[in-house]
């Protein structure tokens, strides 16, 4: 099939996203180029813009699903072929590659970090979708940039080996997961009661998605609106090894931080730039370490973010193309579960999707559209 030269794209221009008329991105060794058939919102999509992040210009958007239309140089042509159905991330409004982002009719996907969409792949039609199966785009969608981050968090991070179901579980202590309804928190809970990481499953989150968390495998829920939900947490689980702030906010953080056990070692993961300078002076602890993941390091190149830059990890790169492989057969067969989906129509909408995240408007949900 013959390609057009131009597409559709939402760009950053001025503080603000736009839809402009913008060159097909360039396609770099090992990746596939797509027709996009649904794009996702994440968070880091509004923060490229307020932060100043992404490039003036440049096109928003991590994840994407969609149908191969071209296969660049060193793709793997016996797992990848002209039609198949994939989807997975891209880092949207990047610096070091501004013409390629989710958010565009076309866009450039690393075939080593890509999953396979269940077969005969296609939009549902739908203006809502309840948690399940991935059989869709839309619930394909989803996933990328949430269940791998979640992924290498479990893994990379903290330790955890990708064994599906063991007899016991890997850690001899719980695990806290704060923000256990957000679009990480969700996928969070399902792997790591898959993989048996922790005696129990804590989760801080509005009461209201308590029966979905637990039918997650969650096995305690504390309401964050609690104005002691910290001395709660402490007062029956003093001694939490390893917490995931799955907000990572500069109130979170704090809290989080809280939470983890004062007589052993303790590590906090966050998913922004958070370190222990963030922590307020007389809270830090010696026992407790503050690290992070950042899913674009693993494009295995150094990131320019911000007003620093990244440097790339290799390591970091091939344990995230390990999960990959290690979830997709999973995710086909049902085991994992996107989260609860609102549909909107046409590239031009996630102009609206990015915005209704920035301001909270997207509870316990993953906000789609559809091209």
């Amino acid at each position: 099939m013959s390609l057009p030269t131009t597409m559709k794209a939402i760009v950053i221009s001025g503080d603000a996203p736009s839809l402009k008329e913008v060159p097909l991105p360039p396609l770099e060794k090992g990746c596939v180029l797509l027709k996009a058939k649904a794009v996702a919102g994440n968070p880091t999509d509004w923060k490229h813009i307020a932060f100043k992040i992404g490039p003036q210009g440049s096109i928003l958007g991590c994840d994407v699903a969609g149908e191969i239309v071209k296969l660049g140089e060193g793709v793997d042509s016996n797992e990848f072929h002209i039609g198949d159905h994939v989807f997975g991330f891209v880092h949207g409004a990047s610096v070091r590659l501004p013409t390629n982002g989710a958010f565009a009719e076309y866009v450039s996907l690393d075939s080593t970090l890509a999953y396979h969409c269940p077969p005969n792949c296609e939009n549902s039609g739908k203006d809502s979708l309840p948690e399940g199966p991935i059989t869709n785009y839309e619930g394909c969608v989803t996933l990328p940039v949430s269940l791998t981050t979640a992924g290498v968090a479990l893994s990379h991070n903290l330790g955890n080996k990708l064994e599906w179901e063991p007899s016991k579980p890997q850690h001899d202590f719980p695990i806290l997961l704060w923000g256990g309804a957000t679009a990480i928190g969700q996928p969070l809970i399902q792997l790591a009661k898959k993989l048996h990481g922790y005696t129990k499953i804590i989760v801080v989150a509005s009461k209201k998605h308590e029966k979905q968390l637990k039918e997650y495998g969650a096995d305690e829920l504390f309401d964050y609106h609690d104005a002691d939900v910290i001395e709660q947490i402490r007062a029956k689980y003093p001694n939490v090894q390893h917490l995931i702030d799955c907000v990572s906010n500069k109130e979170t953080i704090q809290q989080v931080y809280k939470c983890a056990s004062h007589d052993f070692p303790a590590t906090v993961l966050q998913l922004v730039t958070y370190s222990i300078k963030d922590i307020k002076e007389e809270d830090r602890r010696d026992n407790v370490k503050i690290t992070g993941t950042l899913l674009y390091v693993a494009a295995g190149h150094d990131v320019p973010f911000g007003s620093f830059t990244i440097p790339k990890d290799l390591i970091y790169r091939e344990d995230t193309r390990k999960f990959i492989k290690f979830i997709n057969p999973k995710l086909l067969a049902g085991e994992i579960h996107h989260i609860p989906i609102k549909v909107y129509k046409g590239l031009e909408s996630a102009i609206q999707i990015t915005d209704d995240i920035k301001n909270n408007r997207n509870s316990g949900t993953k906000l789609v559209a559809v091209l």
